[in-house]
């Protein structure tokens, strides 16, 4: 039975890397259509600004008008999601038919925690259409989810083991559940500072009078907008990743009898909640924004995979025996 279970959930989970293949391809098709739409948008207003002087601020302003145009859905995004929940969907059996043939919470290893956290990426991905479309970064999500699920399953897949002692809390069953959360939140975020970076080049491009590169930028949201949600996000985010270190102090006190002993895995928990809150305070009260603010969010993402990477693999320590 319990064999069963772990091959009903390898299939699952070959399914889910599948379908999510599948759906970035549409998800770049549909950004390909963007560019092509966006082109020809820019085609259209270049004899109406060449009629009105075509001078630089005129050609400026036409290219920053077709940056304003609304584009609907298109199918390819459409397919593209439709089969991002399909995905999801397996990927949430490979997880849930793991834990059951483990008798517990699917998070004791490396790769069991990659299992989950992704899933938890796509979970929120999915919930948050219900309040604003970041349906845009689908191609980033889903191309993440496939390359964390393959390196994982390559190179750190293990059977079914017993759950080692140490690991046997509730607390570090609240531990984990916050920290995958949390990630899910930050990594959303992270990919809104990828684009800002992005549309924010554009549009020194097109205010310098060049030509503003990406065309499919252009039907993505304003760089002020996207810093917005990305710093909304990363505060969900980081007040969940707050959580993961008080409900983790909590455990190694159970654990280990002590709430903090400088373990590698602890000091760099702390280093990303340092960054996040850096990078909180530096918008909200110093005035860091645009570009800094944009950088400062890539950093700090960039040390919570440096955590779940590198400091998981080559750190000895406590947590070497698992993902956490």
């Amino acid at each position: 039975m319990l064999s069963e279970l772990e091959t009903f959930s390898t299939i699952a989970l070959y399914s889910a890397m599948i379908v999510y293949s599948i759906a970035l391809v549409f998800y770049a098709v549909d950004l390909a259509n963007r560019s092509g739409d966006a082109a020809a948008a820019a085609r259209e207003a270049a004899p109406a600004a060449a009629a009105a002087g075509g001078g630089v601020g005129t050609l400026t302003r036409a290219r920053a008008a077709t940056s304003a145009v609304k584009q609907p859905r298109s199918r390819a995004l459409r397919i593209g999601f439709s089969l991002t929940v399909l995905g999801f969907a397996l990927h949430l059996a490979a997880t849930v038919l793991r834990g059951i043939g483990a008798g517990r919470v699917p998070w004791a290893n490396m790769y069991e925690f990659a299992l989950t956290a992704t899933c938890a990426i796509m979970l929120i991905f999915l919930l948050v259409q219900f309040f604003v479309d970041l349906r845009f970064l689908g191609t980033l999500v889903t191309g993440m989810a496939v390359l964390f699920l393959g390196v994982t399953k390559v190179n750190f897949y293990v059977a079914i083991v017993p759950l080692q002692p140490a690991l046997d809390s509730y607390w570090l069953v609240i531990h984990i559940l916050v920290a995958v959360l949390a990630v899910a939140f930050l990594t959303l975020s992270f990919g809104l500072s990828v684009l800002q970076l992005m549309q924010a080049r554009r549009d020194a491009k097109i205010a310098a009078g060049e030509p503003g590169g990406l065309r499919f930028l252009s039907t993505m949201p304003s760089a002020v907008r996207l810093e917005d949600l990305s710093y909304r996000l990363a505060i969900i985010g980081f007040v969940f990743w707050t959580f993961t270190l008080i409900a983790g102090s909590i455990w190694a006190e159970a654990a280990w009898s002590r709430y903090w002993g400088w373990d590698t895995k602890e000091v760099w928990t702390f280093v990303i909640w340092v960054l996040y809150a850096g990078f909180i305070h530096a918008r909200a009260t110093r005035g860091w924004r645009g570009t800094r603010s944009a950088w400062l969010s890539i950093i700090a993402y960039a040390a919570v995979i440096f955590n779940f990477t590198i400091v998981n693999v080559f750190f000895k320590g406590l947590h070497a025996y698992s993902g956490l």
